[in-house]
């Protein structure tokens, strides 16, 4: 099993209308809104790192008010 962690940026004011969605996608595991640099971060588990990368870069990335995204690999 793979997993990541996914650090999202949105646009202002965007993650409460954000949240729900990320936490709805097949490979998030979990999601929070946060303070600092990002405000969301999920964690993203599948098989496969291709599968988690999918994730962080189309699903997640691909949503209207998602800024920015980066994607930390776990390695333990």
């Amino acid at each position: 099993m793979v997993h990541a962690f996914v650090m999202v940026k949105t646009a202002a004011g965007r993650s409460e209308d954000l949240i729900d969605s990320v936490r709805s996608l097949d490979r998030i595991s979990e999601a929070h809104i946060v303070a600092g640099d990002f405000d969301i971060i999920a964690e993203a588990e599948a098989d496969e790192v291709y599968d988690v990368l999918h994730a962080a870069s189309s699903d997640i990335s691909g949503m209207e008010g998602v800024a920015d995204t980066k994607t930390y690999m776990a390695l333990d």
